[in-house]
């Protein structure tokens, strides 16, 4: 955002306002829409803080920070879609800064993996014990993020919570969709026990619609949270969709029971472009080995783990055997697949091929699959940006062999356990902004109601609708408003500003440093359990934690001390200020807030103090962070 120009002597208007020197100052709102990474994170991490403490080598206090919005920081720190990074101003430069780099970085050292080390831990002091009981009880149907975030925080404001999950363990896609060379399985049981040691009763194995009725569960409880996910994988309306050989990538990446492990051939197809799409592909690498023999991983059914570690053993052996060949069929161009760029490169690292833009005609096979027709796609998108593939229906057809067809072309909810009034298509009918449904009772959230999403938007919605039951639960007594020197944001938080004097960069050349590289294993060392990134040393956090711009802080200008020399200008290494003509004579000082590297230069340049460094600090953590 570039701030209005301020003619000297006026009052910023809609960006802000010229801030007196006081403790405690107003327009903290501006401040907080102006930090770019904190807007862009769905349960509004303070990013920028918990940077700021590492690159002040305070890295207690950056997990305190990063931890207390989001009860799964460890499990963030791996494989959170970062959309702070994606928004980070530091991109405008160079690179941005790996913000979630620096995440797993603290949690390394002080969450619950640190805590299977050395026996403690600051994940439940981040949060503090829950409040005493409410006596109000809250249904939870769906064990994954959205409903464990939810549950956290019901649990932190005293409400009994009972928390329904269908299969053996709780997780969700957690557990079920992401692969655990990306995500360890005793690192997600770890953060999931921080949750239901609070005091949540889980019952697993008990469907709703099934074992239990959903009205039963309005009638019985104060509140009903659904959060049951996207657990039914879709696929392309072809010929031979059904043949034995074709899965999707949600039963495959599952394979509780090993009966889709038996699919598995040695020429494997996966159809996609996203990250789903290459979760698979790079799985299916790993497991290997399984031909249409019919042996699979002899474990008990819905016993993931049991499952996918007795895979480990097969691809090890695949490995040696050299019988592996899996290629990932995408409608997209290389630059145009909807998967981050490092997942498909890392996927191409592993021996995955790509064949891009191909749509798939029909799956090929005489009572097993036997192979895909593919055809050419000219463009992808229409001008206006919508998807809309245009394939070339005169190009003859292209034959792709292979055992195996994993469809990743998306996943739907199974809402049938839902009442009519509370469905919308093959949705839950929820209010987009409360997330409550037409009954007073009940909420939902996460991919039920929205669609297959990223992590960290489940958990923003488990959060969103724990605050909007607690709210209700109290009758509608919501927390108390702040005024223009600390407002609160949807979880209830507060922020507020204070001047940052003096203000100095402690360290030189943070505006050149190039963005960290994360550690990788070899290619040929990669399996299924073992995690192909690793943590960044000290060294590389602190340097590149040093990269933040510190948006939370921004140039003020006292415009009746300003005496126009222009000597700020002079100094500004970006150009971003400039003096110009205004209306009816005057001068105008105007800063272009984008370009802003936050040096502090012209605030120690100015001789009658006439500009301020001012920073926004979360109340929180205003005596952790920004020091």
């Amino acid at each position: 955002m570039t701030a209005t120009a301020l003619p000297v002597g006026a009052e910023r208007g809609s960006a802000g306002r010229a801030l007196p020197l006081a403790p405690v100052l107003p327009d903290a709102r501006w401040w907080l829409e102006n930090v770019p990474c904190r807007t862009a994170c769905p349960v509004h991490t303070d990013a920028g803080g918990y940077v700021t403490a590492i690159a002040q080598v305070r890295f207690a206090d950056a997990y305190r920070i990063a931890r207390r919005p989001n009860p799964f920081p460890s499990i963030c720190g791996r494989v959170c879609a970062a959309p702070c990074e994606t928004k980070c101003r530091r991109g405008a430069i160079d690179a941005p800064v790996a913000i979630r780099a620096l995440k797993r970085f603290v949690a390394s050292r002080f969450g619950v993996e640190a805590a299977r080390e050395t026996g403690g831990s600051l994940w439940r002091e981040a949060i503090g014990a829950p409040a005493p009981d409410s006596g109000k009880r809250v249904a939870i149907v769906g064990g994954g993020p959205a409903g464990l975030a939810c549950a956290h925080d019901l649990r932190l404001a005293g409400h009994a919570v009972t928390l329904f999950e269908s299969s053996a363990a709780l997780g969700g896609m957690m557990v079920h969709g992401i692969p655990p060379f990306r995500l360890p399985r005793e690192l997600i049981a770890a953060e999931i026990a921080g949750v239901t040691e609070l005091g949540v009763e889980v019952r697993l194995r008990t469907r709703v619609g099934v074992d239990v009725r959903m009205e039963a569960l309005v009638d019985t409880f104060d509140a009903v949270f659904v959060a049951a996910g996207t657990g039914v994988g879709r696929r392309l309306s072809v010929e031979g969709r059904d043949l034995p050989g074709v899965t999707t990538a949600v039963a495959f990446l599952a394979g509780s029971a090993g009966e889709e492990a038996k699919v598995v051939g040695e020429r494997v197809v996966v159809i996609g472009g996203g990250s789903v799409a290459f979760d698979a592909a790079r799985t299916a690498a790993r497991t290997a080995a399984l031909t249409t023999d019919g042996a699979r991983p002899n474990v008990a059914p819905g016993d993931v783990h049991g499952a996918l570690q007795a895979l480990l053993d097969v691809a090890r052996t695949a490995r040696a055997a050299g019988v592996r060949e899996v290629t990932v069929v995408s409608i997209e161009g290389r630059e145009e697949l909807p998967a981050e760029p490092d997942e498909w490169r890392q996927a191409e690292r592993e021996g995955v091929r790509m064949l891009h833009r191909r749509s798939v005609q029909a799956i090929v096979g005489d009572g097993r699959v036997q192979g895909v027709s593919l055809r050419p796609v000219v463009t992808v998108f229409a001008p206006d940006g919508r998807f809309a593939p245009v394939v070339d229906d005169s190009a003859p057809v292209e034959r792709l062999d292979c055992d195996t067809v994993i469809f990743a072309v998306g996943q739907e909810a199974d809402t049938s356990f839902l009442p009519a009034p509370l469905v919308r298509g093959s949705l839950a009918a929820v209010d987009a902004t409360t997330l409550r449904t037409s009954n007073p009772k009940v909420w939902a959230g996460g991919d039920i109601a929205f669609g297959p999403r990223f992590l960290i938007n489940a958990i923003a919605d488990g959060r969103r609708a724990a605050a909007g039951i607690s709210a209700f639960l109290a009758s509608g007594a919501g927390a108390a408003s702040g005024d223009g020197a600390a407002l609160g944001d949807a979880w209830g938080e507060a922020a507020t500003l204070r001047l940052a004097t003096p203000w100095h960069r402690h360290w030189s050349d943070y505006d050149a440093a190039p963005r960290a590289a994360l550690p990788v294993i070899a290619a040929s060392d990669r399996t299924m359990g073992r995690e192909v990134e690793g943590v960044l040393d000290e060294g590389a956090a602190v340097r590149e934690a040093q990269r933040c711009l510190r948006c939370h802080a921004n140039v003020t200008l006292r415009a009746e001390r300003c005496i126009l020399c222009g000597l700020c200008a002079d100094v500004c290494p970006e150009r971003c200020i400039a003096l110009r003509a205004g209306d009816a004579g005057t001068v105008v000082l105007s800063l272009d807030e984008a370009r802003c590297i936050r040096c502090g230069l012209c605030v120690e340049r100015c001789p009658p103090q006439a500009l301020t460094m001012v920073e926004l600090v979360p109340m929180g953590t205003r005596e952790l962070a920004h020091a």
